[in-house]
């Protein structure tokens, strides 16, 4: 909560993505997270005299991707620059980036809090490499080294200073993050440190137009931190001018544990890395064919999807967003209605049981055991009144996680679950009810029309699930009327 209303809020974000590749960005070792400290490197990580690094052209296959799915314009002659600054955890004292060549430039991420839309500016997209690790809590009387890290692609991600509160750059870092993940260029996991988010922070009395003195706050690591750092550090600087001191230009973290940030160091300007081009690597030009191929390769993007589950397939506003909010159930979605058109059927299904199945599990749905096939099957079994969708989401559905080779019908011959829609035998059920609650049918037929829910409960139970409900209803009214 800001502490004055009187000041309006500033916000840049820069988001570094580590991509998705195999390897690095400049030679064969493996990007892979989580393997032991110092086991993906070799010369060229490690910067020995006499090697050379070698472009990673998947690395800008995912850059161009991304930069088209954010409406950037794509710069198709571009080179790398070294970024001199000294970091024990950085093998060559130098980091290879882009300075002056951004492969993508200018971009949009369009974001909503509550009711309201807006399309936040991107300044630059450019690729870069990873630094390693440095680990204080190794050994008590040294800083360890990890240079597994060093040398991993990287995205970073940098948006015009257009955001005004911590609420909007929560919702612009989770729409990247869904972004990145719907593209499968990045897992987007921040607690690893596969997305993290720097802030760059002012603030201004409202109505003035000249920006603030800025402060950057490293490393978020998580969305909610984002929020919580800007939050702290928007109400540290509005002390600061309230009580007549002077903002300083400088790099800050953020301690989750107390909910503070400190200082890190005085903020380095541009000048300060020396950038130049890199001798040993060559100019790259993407070419349109290329970047026809790329774009011809976009799976559709989410804002497309939900318009059309809303317009084309009648689905609730509330349910296409869900769906659209992970590519994974669109992916799932998908495939299952190339077997069924009862979309909204696909879609309880997906939000209730399978859902349900995976969060109990702690998976998510890449690892679901059982086919798109197979839950339109469970669908048709509904939609022909073989079974209700009780049974269906109970019983057969879990026998079909057992052993999910068997088929959904034969399960519900098998455990004699078919339902029942033959006349006679319902309404043998519907007399039996009837005629052992004659209190209630004259409370029903004196006015108390609710308690058909009674009934149709009490020929649930007689049937043992089996009666087909939408008879038995039909057969309930014709009966007490």
């Amino acid at each position: 909560m800001i502490k004055n209303d009187k000041y309006e809020v500033v916000i840049g974000l820069e988001v570094h993505a580590q991509l998705l590749t195999k390897s690095k960005l400049f030679c064969g070792d493996s990007a892979a997270f989580g393997a032991a400290p110092n086991t993906h490197i070799s010369p060229i990580t490690l910067a020995h005299p006499g090697t050379l690094p070698k472009m990673n052209k998947q690395a800008i296959e995912y850059a161009v991707k991304l930069g088209l799915a954010l409406h950037c314009e794509i710069e198709q002659q571009n080179y790398f620059a070294r970024k001199n600054y000294f970091y024990p955890d950085l093998p060559k004292g130098y980091q290879v980036s882009q300075h002056t060549t951004p492969i993508c430039k200018s971009g949009t991420v369009r974001i909503k809090t509550g009711d309201t839309e807006r399309h936040i500016r991107l300044n630059r997209i450019h690729m870069e490499e990873d630094a390693g690790k440095s680990l204080h809590d190794v050994d008590e009387n040294y800083t360890a080294i990890d240079l597994n890290r060093a040398g991993v692609p990287l995205l970073e991600i940098v948006s015009e200073p257009d955001l005004h509160s911590s609420e909007e750059a929560f919702a612009y870092v989770t729409e990247l993050r869904r972004l990145v993940r719907w593209l499968n260029i990045c897992d987007g996991n921040m607690e690893e440190g596969s997305m993290r988010c720097d802030a760059n922070i002012s603030i201004r009395l409202k109505g003035e137009t000249k920006l603030g003195t800025r402060v950057e706050v490293k490393n978020l690591n998580s969305i909610r931190n984002v929020k919580r750092a800007i939050d702290v550090e928007v109400n540290r600087l509005i002390d600061i001018v309230e009580s007549g001191e002077k903002v300083i230009q400088q790099t800050r973290s953020y301690d989750a544990d107390n909910n503070t940030t400190f200082s890190l160091r005085s903020k380095e300007e541009a000048d300060d890395y020396r950038y130049f081009a890199d001798p040993d690597l060559t100019p790259f030009n993407i070419t349109d064919e290329f970047l026809q191929q790329v774009k011809n390769a976009l799976p559709a993007l989410h804002e497309e999807l939900e318009k059309k589950y809303i317009s084309v397939f009648n689905l609730p506003v509330y349910d296409a967003q869900v769906i659209c909010g992970d590519k994974l159930l669109v992916d799932f979605f998908e495939a299952t209605i190339q077997h069924t058109n009862h979309y909204k059927a696909v879609v309880n299904w997906l939000m209730g049981p399978v859902k349900s199945y995976c969060n109990d599990r702690g998976i998510d749905l890449s690892d679901f055991p059982l086919t798109p096939e197979k839950i339109s099957a469970l669908i048709k079994l509904v939609d022909e009144g073989k079974v209700n969708f009780s049974i269906a989401s109970s019983k057969i559905f879990n026998a079909l996680l057992v052993d999910p080779r068997k088929e959904p019908l034969h399960i519900a011959t098998t455990l004699n679950l078919l339902q029942e829609s033959d006349t006679g035998s319902v309404a043998v059920w519907v007399d039996e009810v009837i005629a052992k609650m004659p209190e209630k049918v004259k409370e029903y037929k004196s006015g108390k029309k609710g308690l058909i829910g009674l009934f149709v409960g009490e020929v649930k139970k007689l049937s043992k699930g089996k009666a087909d409900m939408n008879l038995v209803n039909k057969l309930l009214a014709e009966k007490l009327n």
